[in-house]
């Protein structure tokens, strides 16, 4: 389901760690999304950001699929679904 969440063309999407870090933190991600093969420490960081502001988790397998999946050329970490 994530990733075809992440493959619609009219939701805007933050990529990447710092990025999803930064929207939880300013109150723009409604969903978070996270690579099962990432960092375990970046997946850490990031599940507990959300966690701590009420924001759905899901988690998708690949980086790489999720990076593709993205329209970008590298694997992403974590994706969040903006407002």
């Amino acid at each position: 389901m994530s990733y075809e969440k992440v493959a619609q063309v009219n939701i805007e999407k933050i990529i990447g760690t710092k990025q999803v870090l930064k929207a939880i933190k300013n109150g723009e991600a409604t969903e978070v999304i996270i690579a099962s093969d990432a960092d375990t420490q970046l997946m850490g960081k990031v599940s507990q950001a959300a966690k701590n502001h009420n924001i759905p988790i899901s988690y998708v397998d690949s980086m790489k699929k999720l990076g593709k999946t993205c329209g970008i050329d590298v694997g992403a970490a974590t994706v969040a679904i903006k407002q």
